[in-house]
């Protein structure tokens, strides 16, 4: 390491610190693999969690950019030294990676890996993830101006100092990423009893006034041409009736607002889902912010459901490979955006056709609360969903 006793211990406790503020397991892992490279003065961390598929539900990196993860290609399996550091309980501390038996390759666009660092992350007797860092840094190689990939490769490698302070890390990311499963876990359970609550109160309150609309609509047909004064009480009836049903299911509809809303806000819900469907299809799901502020209520929900239709529609009906959701401020207000690079289509083709593909229910959100929603797309050039709200 090349901080000093006092500066690192000051750094290790900061490191700490960011760990246990987190609650979202995303960015817990971005967390820790974003101190361990830096504690360890590492080019390169990544933190993988294992699935039970023989490849990673999650695989989180450090020190590669955007563009070089996407060139990678897909996520890695379970095999070579990822494997050992699964099914091994010791470190695995290599002067250079490439010459361990267990060496297999890489893709094309990885960055070359030397000397290596990795170990289990284990919250019990159960190994949540695989933690390593590669090409330990010297003063030489951050001061050599060269290209990364051109400058030569410092010889110390990681030391026996950098294995304990990484074991110390393991253990806390370890308690870490353990809270912010039990705190996911807690909130959707929250959201689960949540809904149930609602399901039972449309049961009780709807189905009722509907079952008394179909029966005083049956009397109003059965008393129409023997009684037309007492038939047309009975319409009246049901249309005040219906009314009361309309009410009920309007009060309803309101309390559906999302939980996650409520409790993280707007940003962090869109972050979350996102990221879950990322892990869930196989096109990549991006999704930036910038400069958002807290909006009304209804705005926040009408922007989550135009997203969560127009990623819907991407993922299921486009065939694209790359989904982006940005979220930005605009004077007062915000403007979301979904770009995807699918199939595309014609507007005026689908209108025409009837397939409206939730084009009109995005438009009636953002008309609800106040904004204004715009569709571009055409036959092979993606599509790209904006809905845009003023300031309060």
């Amino acid at each position: 390491m090349s901080h000093g006793p006092r500066s690192g211990l000051a750094a290790v406790s900061s490191a700490l610190l960011a760990m246990s503020r987190q609650l979202e397991v995303r960015d817990v892992l971005k967390t820790i693999v974003a101190s361990a490279r830096e504690l360890l003065d590492a080019r390169y961390a990544a933190l993988g969690v294992p699935d039970d598929h023989g490849g990673f539900a999650q695989f989180v990196v450090d020190g590669v950019s955007e563009e070089q993860w996407r060139a990678i290609g897909p996520l890695p399996r379970q095999h070579g030294i990822l494997a050992a550091m699964l099914h091994e309980s010791g470190p695995q501390r290599l002067a250079d990676v490439r010459e361990d038996p267990r060496f297999e390759g890489w893709p094309d666009a990885h960055p070359d890996l030397a000397d290596f660092l990795g170990l289990p992350i284990r919250a019990g007797d159960e190994v949540v993830g695989a933690l390593f860092l590669a090409n330990k840094r010297g003063p030489a190689d951050c001061a050599d101006p060269a290209p990364a990939a051109q400058r030569p490769h410092p010889a110390c490698g990681f030391t026996a100092e950098d294995e304990e302070l990484l074991g110390i890390l393991a253990q806390h990311a370890a308690i870490a990423l353990t809270n912010a499963r039990l705190h996911e876990r807690s909130r959707e359970l929250t959201i689960a009893e949540e809904r149930s609550r609602l399901a039972h109160e449309l049961h009780d309150a709807v189905s009722q006034k509907l079952f008394s609309l179909r029966l005083t609509a049956q009397a109003a047909t059965s008393l129409i041409d023997r009684d037309p004064a007492r038939a047309r009480n009975e319409l009246h009836r049901v249309t005040a009736l219906a009314a009361e049903a309309a009410d009920e299911l309007r009060a309803a509809v309101v309390e559906l607002r999302p939980a996650a809303l409520d409790e993280d806000g707007l940003v962090a819900t869109l972050r979350d889902q996102a990221h879950v469907l990322d892990r869930a299809h196989t096109a990549k799901v991006a999704f930036t912010a910038d400069g958002i502020r807290a909006l009304p209520a209804a705005q926040e929900e009408a922007l989550l459901r135009v997203a969560q239709e127009a990623l819907h529609n991407a993922l299921r009906h486009s065939c694209a490979g790359h989904v982006d959701v940005t979220l930005c401020r605009r004077g007062g207000g915000a403007v979301l955006r979904i770009t995807d690079d699918g199939t595309g289509f014609d507007p005026a083709s689908v209108r025409r056709a009837g397939r409206h593909l939730g084009l009109v229910s995005m438009r009636d959100r953002a008309s609800g609360a106040g904004g204004t929603l715009t569709v571009r797309s055409a036959p092979g050039e993606g599509t790209t969903i904006e809905m845009e709200v003023p300031g309060g």
